[in-house]
């Protein structure tokens, strides 16, 4: 089966055609092309939205990423963004095995047709020359023959006359000898050229073209093993990174299998845990009796306290109360259960200030004092770890310089041994600071994993708060007093040492004397006070202020004798009376 053979006469037809089967190479090389910038895109697309979901540096989110589920989430983030890489690895090996392969094939294929069609119309150009010349000659010989023939009858004629002269006859048979004469060169030369011609001919039909022709088959049966390869290479590419993304869908698989939902419940313990115990029982109130209150009303009294000092004379401290448990003297909030009190102090967070380790500035206490015990302890460790770190770091720079300065006291060539002195007394004064630093918080959390609780048959009955050790650095620490949203108002105590019990919280209803007022408020908005310890207000209501803000964004106000309690600072305009005794300073 040759083209030579079986389309020696379809020149046209077989132009026509290599020029669709490169059109069609074109395609193929357009197609893969769009298909590289689609992996292109898509891995771009996967890369940004890895990076959208990735934690944040330095910020709350970060943090979450303790749980074993989260790290499975960053898991699969990381593993997107392998996935990702494989596409590129996809749209690269496509540019460069396929799309820049069979752009230059192309070229290559277009001058190769070039060539191959300009031999074909020389041959053709040549044989129609030689069509041509065999035309010219056979229409000449022709002709010869005709005049011949008429130079033959006029001399017959002139012969058969009787009346022409002899002179006349001579020179008609000459004339007629003459065009024989030419009409057999005629003949000679148009058979030389039509032997010729049909030499050419054969050649034309059955060398040249066939030649030429089985050339562009082979071309074009090379574009079409070639469009095969690349095909191919197409599903190779693909099928190159299946392994790897394999490994990534493992990893992501791997991942999700490593979730640990008692791990994280754990952790959940550990990032909220407070280290108190939970509130005891409600001692049962009997009104029947004298309107006389007794001393401990409930479990959360203070009067199991053991070793408290006795209040001075004249001192206006009232029992501190944990969050939200206040006696509103107002009926309507009297009515409301005491599962409700109890809901509001499970939502709430106990703490304790001591006001010898401040911050400047007015920043949280630096031994994290404000925090429970566990939370406490947990903060205290991590910054140890933080010290400890910063102390290896400078220990590792100064034994680099000491082994510097060593190697410049042997080659004094290199450098100058004293250049090293000051950056070690340097390193050496910020060793002592750290480790006097490091000293004070092993300090604070030696103090606080000593006062932690210790969960016994007769703790777990009980409800309290963690046992303050008497050392210095709590010596001088008060209890706080909590406004509605957790925080606490700080009164200092009046003694040098102090001990908090382990077994009941305080929550004395001190009916003495009320808090006098230390300004008016104007209720900007109208306040529905529905949780313990607040009040309700309605908006342009004049009210009277008892306790100002201590920075927890809650007022205390009260209405009349009766009805007194908390309601958000942004929701009224205080007027204070600067003279007044009540209002409180803060260190």
């Amino acid at each position: 089966m040759s083209w030579g053979t079986e389309l020696w006469d379809q020149f046209d037809n077989l132009e026509k055609h290599t020029q669709w089967g490169i059109d069609v190479l074109e395609k193929y090389i357009k197609f893969v092309k769009e298909r590289t910038e689609i992996e292109i895109s898509y891995a771009k697309q996967l890369r940004n939205l890895s990076k959208k979901y990735q934690p944040k540096k330095n910020s709350k989110e970060e943090e979450e990423y303790k749980y074993t589920s989260c790290k499975a989430f960053l898991a699969t983030l990381n593993e997107m963004n392998d996935y990702a890489g494989q596409h590129e690895v996809v749209s690269e090996n496509m540019t460069s095995q396929i799309t820049a392969e069979l752009t230059r094939f192309v070229q290559e294929l277009k001058q190769e047709r070039k060539s191959h069609f300009h031999d074909g119309r020389k041959a053709q150009q040549n044989i129609e020359t030689f069509w041509k010349q065999l035309e010219a000659s056979k229409r000449r010989f022709e002709r010869d023959c005709k005049e011949a023939d008429r130079a033959q009858q006029y001399f017959e004629k002139m012969d058969a006359d009787i009346n022409v002269t002899k002179a006349d006859v001579e020179k008609a048979r000459q004339q007629a000898q003459t065009r024989h004469q030419m009409a057999e060169d005629s003949k000679g030369e148009y058979s030389s050229i039509l032997q010729k011609f049909n030499h050419e001919q054969r050649e034309h039909y059955h060398t040249h073209i066939p030649n030429i022709f089985q050339k562009i088959q082979e071309m074009e049966e090379r574009r079409i093993v070639r469009i095969g390869e690349c095909m191919k290479t197409y599903a190779e590419v693909d099928r190159q990174v299946i392994p790897i993304i394999g490994k990534c869908l493992d990893g992501i698989t791997k991942a999700a299998e490593s979730i640990d939902q008692k791990n994280d419940s754990q952790l959940v313990i550990e990032a909220f845990k407070s280290g108190f115990e939970p509130p005891g029982d409600i001692d049962f109130e009997d009104f029947t009796q004298p309107m006389k209150r007794t001393v401990s009303e409930s479990s959360l009294s203070n009067s199991r306290w053991d070793g408290k000092s006795e209040p001075k004379p004249g001192s206006k401290s009232k029992g501190k109360l944990w969050p939200f448990i206040k006696k509103n003297k107002s009926p309507k909030q009297q009515k409301e259960p005491l599962s409700h009190r109890f809901n509001e102090f499970m939502t709430s967070k106990p703490k304790i200030h001591c006001f010898r380790s401040l911050k400047r500035g007015g920043g949280g206490p630096e031994d994290f004092s404000n925090l429970p015990p566990e939370q406490r302890r947990k903060k205290l460790q991590q910054k140890v770890d933080e010290l400890n770190k910063d102390i290896q770091k400078e220990m590792d720079q100064r034994d680099a310089l000491t082994k510097m300065k060593d190697v410049y006291i042997k080659n004094p060539q290199m450098g100058d041994a004293a250049s090293v002195d000051h950056k070690l007394a340097e390193l050496g004064q910020n060793m002592e600071k750290l480790r006097l630093e490091a000293q004070k918080f092993e300090g604070w959390l030696a103090e606080v994993e000593g006062r932690l609780p210790v969960r016994t048959e007769q703790t777990r009955r009980q409800s309290g708060m963690y046992d303050t050790q008497n050392t210095s650095a709590v010596s001088n620490c008060a209890q706080d007093r909590e406004s509605p949203d957790g925080s606490y108002t700080e009164e200092q105590s009046q003694e040098s040492e102090m001990k908090v019990p382990v077994t009941e919280f305080d929550d004395e209803f001190d009916d003495e004397e009320p808090l006098p007022t230390i300004g008016t408020c104007k209720a900007l908005y109208t306040f529905e006070g529905q949780n313990e310890g607040t009040i309700s207000v309605t908006e342009g209501e004049m009210l009277y202020v008892i306790e100002e803000d201590k920075g927890d964004g809650w007022t205390r106000i009260r209405r009349n004798e009766d009805e007194e309690g908390y309601v958000p600072t942004s929701y009224v305009e205080v007027y204070l009376d600067k003279n007044a005794k009540g209002a409180m300073t803060y260190i």
